[in-house]
């Protein structure tokens, strides 16, 4: 039985079964290049839009552009995957958008925050990456199956909890309880589990796919790190609040 998915829709065996006989083949070093192009793109809009929310502009329009943006753009790049190199810088900048805004509002509440969070996201994804080099914690079928659970379900919540909004109704994941935090803390592991999905699945492909695919691997590994930055920013605001 063939294993080719991960809990990132960007990893899905559907990017990967065609061209495969292309001259250039994708390789680390091009992901790695990618990878750092696009961070990039995301820390200038980042900074952009902080020094809008500094100057006393409304950023409100910036953060929800920015979320709707990048799940539009994603939802096209699931279906024209060829169109990679051209929707994920813009990916990268919807995404800037939405986490200047968010990052801009914690730091005005809780100074400093955002560093904080940027920093055990950086500490986090070397942690795993170093985790799955020395095989300390090997892919299996089996954890396989338990982290793609794990993430469709919180998925699900979320977007539960984000449709009960519009009728005014709070959800157990909002606020400052015990449950709360205690979800946003499985949140913020199955979100680092997640990576090692994304690098197992680049080490299958890696000299094997097309080289255009490098952009998918980029906005597969984006998609995670935005997710698990998220996540934490919010562990860590919660926390700050209760104590």
């Amino acid at each position: 039985m063939r294993i080719d998915k991960t809990s990132n829709p960007a990893f899905n065996g559907y990017f990967w079964d065609t061209d495969k006989s292309a001259s250039e083949k994708m390789s680390v070093r091009g992901i790695i290049l990618k990878s750092l192009f696009s961070i990039l793109i995301i820390a200038s809009i980042v900074v952009y839009v902080w020094n809008l929310y500094v100057s006393g502009t409304d950023i409100k329009w910036f953060v929800t552009g920015g979320m709707i943006s990048a799940i539009v753009i994603s939802i096209v790049i699931s279906v024209r995957k060829e169109w990679a190199k051209f929707l994920v810088p813009l990916y990268a900048i919807a995404k800037g958008f939405f986490l200047g805004g968010i990052s801009s509002y914690a730091h005005a509440k809780f100074p400093n925050l955002p560093f904080q969070a940027i920093g055990v996201t950086i500490v986090t994804f070397f942690v795993m990456l170093i985790l799955y080099q020395t095989q300390i914690i090997v892919v299996t079928k089996k954890l396989r199956s338990v982290i793609i659970t794990a993430c469709a379900s919180i998925f699900v919540i979320y977007l539960i909890s984000w449709v009960l909004s519009f009728f005014g109704i709070k959800s157990f994941i909002r606020g400052t309880s015990w449950v709360a935090i205690i979800f946003n803390v499985l949140a913020a592991i199955f979100a680092s589990l997640a990576l090692l999905l994304d690098f197992d699945y680049i080490e299958r492909h890696k000299n094997k796919s097309p080289k255009d695919k490098e952009w998918l691997a980029t906005w597969g590994l984006l998609v995670t790190l935005v997710w698990l930055y998220v996540e934490i920013l919010r562990l860590m605001k919660k926390l700050a609040i209760r104590f």
